[in-house]
């Protein structure tokens, strides 16, 4: 806190202790305002303006203070300037305290409450941003709730100054208007209580809720007028209770849980039960990696004691190993499964009709709603119509596949398509361009370098893993490099060229740094610059459903139909297969149950992990994040090169990264670079979820010797930083004394 803030506050303080201390309180008391009645009026007659000006003053000096006072005050007004006048001096000088009070609030507080509990404040912030004046005005409209109190808490947070001014100025008139007409007949009353009946209560209680009914009428006037081209086509009765488009992570756990609460679902699906993360995404990749780092190890037996070796193998089998993965795996995410769960799964493409209809293009020979076959001789596509009360749209993602000149021409993969169009090849690509720096691109990279491919990796950012602290970032690169990828950064791909020579075909990918362009020739390249969602084709547009890169929703992920939701990659904002299923949770529960009660989407702890090899795993905060936020934040670092069982597996590199809350062991993110990364961090994401901190991992036995005692560790070093030395070197002393 700056000089100026205690300066303000001591001043606030001066002011409150000099009320208490010299009894002003005497002064704003009822018995008071009626002895001093006719002297206070006498006064008004001789000078109108000044006397106005006077208790103008110090009626915002004592709302400006949060003092009592303010509601005697009111009377006064009533009893000296009448009904008229004193609603307008009054309503003008409340306000205008209550407005002092909210900004040294604000002034001398918020920043070092935002500080300290800026995430956490997340969700508050964006609901002031969004409704905080429909708010604060109902509860300016209820007198029970203490003023000074409102003024205080919305200082804190970001609600515009003229906002608080204007909607207080209006939300307080009611309760002016009642306190100054009461004041006009001030010989009739005794205390306070005669003014704040039960009635009267009642009354402004009633008045309160009355903005929230308005709210409930004007959300369900809002409601009939997005369905109002649709009410003609409203079904009477309903075929389903849910149906869910997309058979990935999203939609398998949607259609799971309605089921398991016996409602009647219907999944459906166009290609494969499973989706990308089954067939083309995470699954084939980590077998892929597995593969990869065998052949790795071997080149390097002799980290173990052992022989370097050569590792001779069929890419062919290596990719029947892939494919024999995923049809291993299969079985979880298959048709017979979720049948037996409850769902119905129909195969086929899905389009939205209205907002209520499904219309179902049958794959080739699936079969339909009730079960029955197309017919042996029927050329055309079987078409069905199911109607439901809520629907999830849970389509997932693509590839993204850059507009680079030339690129159709020479041909390239994707993560979805390289599964299938390498199976059959005996070796891997020569020469591989991988297209792109994230996650997927540095894994495919690592893994292909390994199982002998020439890799260059192309990233146009500075660096690759650019989500990634810098440190992250450069140790990804490093261990790429070693494994012969050669990485290309601040380069961007300008087009692809094929020239024919001798009667072979060459392919070039141009690209571009600092100004100069470059020449790289390939075999193969591969396009991993990212995912986009599958929004064409659904009927989203027709029905008028907002899109931008995903589907918009709100906070309870319903699209503008309320009963129509989206959830994982097609959802956003992340594209991991857990954050799929998490927020299937929410879809399910809402489109099933949302008329009692809506849950909001929570993602204030959602882990990930790249799967190189040091692996990288994050949750939460990393250093520039929380320095684009303006999150104040200390860092524990430690280093696994110093782990036993890190050293005894020949895998001491890497290191965990804590961010806590200065001063405290409270934990705003972890970053884990090390083997088995993804498996370390899920300890931090039980601690960050459930509010625990690094005093509670420390006090957690692990086992030895074991890679989780990293997570130890790096606690303990935390506790090391901030040992309470003061107090050590008296128990110092002590020891010395007992020694005699």
């Amino acid at each position: 806190m700056n000089k100026s803030k205690w300066i303000l506050l001591g001043a606030i303080l001066a002011g409150v202790v000099a009320f208490f201390a010299l009894d002003l309180s005497r002064f704003f008391s009822l018995a008071f305002i009626k002895e001093s009645q006719s002297t206070f009026s006498a006064l008004y007659d001789a000078n109108p303006l000044g006397v106005t000006a006077v208790f103008f003053i110090v009626y915002v000096a004592i709302t400006a203070l949060s003092l009592p006072g303010a509601a005697i005050m009111t009377l006064a007004a009533g009893a000296s300037f009448g009904l008229v006048w004193g609603t307008v001096v009054v309503s003008f000088a409340s306000t205008l305290g209550a407005t002092l009070a909210m900004l040294a609030a604000r002034y001398v507080l918020q920043d070092s409450i935002q500080a300290r509990f800026g995430r956490k404040l997340a969700d508050v912030n964006k609901g002031i941003e969004k409704e905080g004046a429909f708010y604060l005005f109902t509860l300016r409209l209820i007198p029970a709730i203490p003023f000074f109190a409102l003024n205080l808490l919305m200082g804190l947070t970001r609600m515009k100054t003229w906002t608080f001014f204007w909607v207080s100025q209006v939300g307080m008139f009611a309760g002016t208007v009642a306190y100054v007409n009461a004041g006009t007949q001030i010989a009739k009353i005794d205390s306070l209580r005669g003014i704040l009946s039960p009635a009267l209560l009642g009354s402004f209680v009633a008045l309160g809720l009355l903005p929230l009914v308005v709210k409930k009428l004007l959300d369900m006037a809002k409601r009939r007028r997005v369905y109002a081209r649709w009410a003609s086509q409203r079904p009477r009765q309903f075929d389903r209770n849910l149906i869910v488009i997309g058979g990935g992570a999203g939609g398998l756990v949607s259609a799971y849980i309605a089921a398991a609460v016996k409602a009647k679902v219907t999944l459906i699906e166009a290609h494969k039960m499973g989706g990308d993360c089954l067939n083309y995404g995470c699954v084939p990749s980590k077998a892929l990696i597995k593969s990869a780092k065998l052949a790795h190890q071997m080149r390097h037996a002799s980290h173990y004691g052992l022989t370097d070796a050569t590792p001779t193998f069929s890419f062919k089998a290596v990719m029947a190993r892939v494919h024999a993965v995923i049809q291993a795996i299969e079985p979880h995410d298959s048709i017979e499964r979720y049948n037996g769960l409850g769902v119905e799964v129909l195969q086929g493409h899905a389009r939205l009709v209205n907002p209520w209809t499904v219309e179902i293009t049958l794959n080739p020979g699936a079969a339909g709603p009730d079960g029955s076959l197309p017919a042996p001789d029927s050329a055309s596509p079987q078409v069905v119509r199911l109607t439901a009360r809520s629907i999830v749209i849970a389509a997932g993602a693509r590839p993204f596949v850059p507009p680079l000149p030339g690129l159709d021409d020479v041909g390239y993969l994707t993560s979805d398509t390289l599964w299938d169009e390498l199976a059959q090849r005996d070796a891997a690509p020569k020469r591989l361009v991988v297209l792109g720096g994230g996650p997927i691109g540095c894994e495919l990279a690592q893994s292909f370098a390994r199982l002998g491919s020439q890799v260059t990796q192309v990233e146009m950012a500075p660096r690759i893993m650019i989500r990634e602290d810098e440190d992250v970032s450069e140790l990804a690169r490093a261990s790429l490099a070693a494994d012969g990828v050669r990485v290309l950064t601040s380069h961007k791909a300008l087009r692809c060229e094929t020239t024919n020579e001798q009667a072979s075909v060459t392919k070039t990918l141009v690209v571009e740094h600092n100004g100069v362009e470059h020449r790289i020739e390939f075999d193969d390249l591969l396009c991993a610059v990212g995912r986009v969602a599958r929004l064409q084709g659904y009927g989203l547009e027709e029905l008028g459903i907002p899109t931008s890169k995903t589907v918009d929703t709100n906070d309870y992920l319903q699209t503008v139909y309320p009963n129509i939701y989206a959830a994982g990659d097609v959802a956003g904002p992340y594209q991991f297969t857990h954050t799929a299923a998490h927020q299937a949770w929410y879809a399910a529960v809402n489109a099933l149950f949302g008329e009692w009660k809506l849950f909001k989407a929570d993602y204030s702890v959602i882990p990930w992990a790249t799967f190189i090899d040091p692996e990288v795993a994050r949750v939460g905060l990393n250093e520039q994040d929380a320095k684009a936020q303006n999150v104040p934040f200390e860092v524990t670092k430690y280093g696994i090169d110093d782990l036993d069982r890190a050293i005894a597996d020949s895998e001491a590199h890497g290191f965990v990264k804590v961010l806590t809350v200065p001063g405290k062991d409270t934990i705003l993110g972890v970053t884990i670079v090390g083997t088995h990364a993804g498996d370390l961090l899920a300890e931090y994401v039980l601690a960050m979820k459930h509010g625990l901190g690094l005093n509670k991992i420390l006090g957690t036995i692990h086992t030895y010797p074991t890679l989780a005692e990293a997570n130890k560790y790096a606690a303990g070093e935390w506790k090391r930083a901030h040992a309470p030395q003061q107090l050590l070197a008296w128990v110092k002393k002590y020891h010395d004394w007992k020694r005699g």
